[in-house]
């Protein structure tokens, strides 16, 4: 039977293992998936683990997607583009790292409806979540990218990629369309001290937490007259992409499939 898992530090928020073994039920495909809690210094075991095909994949959550490269063969050329890693398998005895979080987030918008071409968009955190979103942004035609970080360096070392994108200072707000929460803030009910309640109304707050469905930026935005959007079908889209790559299967994305995140 194979073997996947996610992996990250805090873990117990992830839905992955009920939807990825919800998929090989439903695609009769012999296989368990698991959510590990790890410290960055059990990752060579973990890929060592890949390597001797006793995890025939993993997922990369919060806060490991860029601390996994240097372990592994081979990156993807969109995981490249954003030195960040959220799937990993093995082919032709390389152990690969992939990035289906840019498709995800992308899908996700498209699934709403939501355009962002010729708009602004504020991106707060600068994480390994954060280059993903970025580069979809871009390939949507987003006109202007601000991206803000608490540490003002880790924003600045994203730039060195993303030329063309703006770093704000923490709190200094600019004029925006759509703001995108690619923090962890939110997991346990913590808030923002950015002074989101005075951009006005009839702006898109989206969050990447799915688990839980509202934050309190989400809740104050919704409050405040704006549209809302969790990151349930970022994750769904992303996943997806990895059971692909995983099983060579393109398993539904259905109701039902929705439901059982709910």
């Amino acid at each position: 039977m194979k073997k996947f898992c996610v992996i990250g530090n805090p873990i117990d928020h992830s839905l992955s293992p009920k939807l990825h073994n919800f998929w090989f039920e439903k695609n009769k495909i012999e296989a368990t998936y698991e959510k590990k809690l790890l410290e960055e210094k059990e990752i060579p075991e973990l890929i060592e683990s890949i390597r001797n095909s006793e995890i025939n994949g993993v997922n990369v959550t919060v806060p490991f997607k860029n601390s996994v490269i240097p372990f592994l063969d081979d990156l993807s050329s969109e995981a490249k583009k954003t030195n960040s890693v959220n799937t990993i398998c093995v082919e032709k005895n390389k152990v690969i790292g992939h990035n289906t979080d840019i498709a995800g987030f992308e899908l996700a918008l498209r699934y709403i409806n939501y355009d962002v071409k010729r708009k602004k968009a504020l991106i707060i955190g600068a994480g390994g979540v954060s280059p993903s979103i970025i580069l979809a942004l871009k390939k949507m035609e987003c006109e202007n990218i601000y991206l803000t970080n608490r540490t003002f360096e880790k924003a600045e070392k994203i730039k060195e990629t993303f030329k063309d994108i703006t770093i704000q200072k923490w709190g200094d707000i600019p004029e925006f369309d759509i703001v995108i929460n690619a923090t962890s803030v939110g997991l346990n009910n913590e808030s923002f001290d950015l002074g989101l309640n005075n951009v006005g109304n009839n702006k898109f707050f989206y969050d990447v937490i799915y688990n839980p469905s509202e934050t309190n930026f989400l809740k104050d935005a919704k409050l405040n007259g704006n549209k809302t959007e969790n990151g349930r079908m970022m994750f769904i889209y992303q996943a997806h992409q990895s059971f692909v790559l995983w099983n060579k299967v393109l398993p539904k994305i259905d109701e039902e499939t929705i439901k059982i995140l709910r």
